[in-house]
């Protein structure tokens, strides 16, 4: 779960998690706080690792009382394979955003891997970043399963 206000910018290759891959966005990440009156700040290497990446972040000082949500998480629901054209076809991602560990909206966004483009973008632009960073994560973990499937 990542902080809802949190723009991921680029990745963040540290090495300061133990199981980056299990981060909310498949990866640690640097960015830029878009929470009201704090906007295009960028935050401490300690606030990124504790709250940006995270969600739930109730220590973080730029985080509203007042907010809709208070992290959002993603999973890929299936991949689509395009038999007719023998594309990588759809991927549908399952997006939750929380607030007090309840879910208070949810929904599927699609992305078209054949023409990289989304075809189901999400209307709130920091959850569509949080979206295609989580995505760009799981492809490039796809491609090294492949690649070590291929080398076995």
């Amino acid at each position: 779960m990542a902080c809802p206000f949190f723009m991921p910018v680029a990745r963040s290759e540290d090495g300061s998690w133990l199981h980056a891959e299990r981060l909310p966005l498949g990866g640690g990440w640097r960015g830029q706080c878009a929470a009201p009156g704090h906007e295009g700040e960028t935050p401490s290497h300690d606030e990124l690792r504790e709250f940006c990446n995270l969600g739930y972040a109730e220590g973080c000082g730029r985080l509203p009382r007042e907010r809709v949500w208070d992290s959002v998480r993603f999973a890929v629901k299936r991949v689509v394979n395009d038999s007719e054209n023998g594309t990588g076809g759809r991927i549908l991602t399952r997006y939750v955003c929380e607030r007090g560990h309840r879910p208070i909206e949810s929904g599927t966004l699609e992305f078209n891997a054949f023409e990289a483009r989304w075809i189901k973008p999400h209307p709130d632009s920091l959850v569509q970043r949080m979206a295609e960073c989580f995505l760009e994560s799981y492809m490039e973990k796809r491609k090294k399963q492949e690649v070590t499937r291929a080398a076995s």
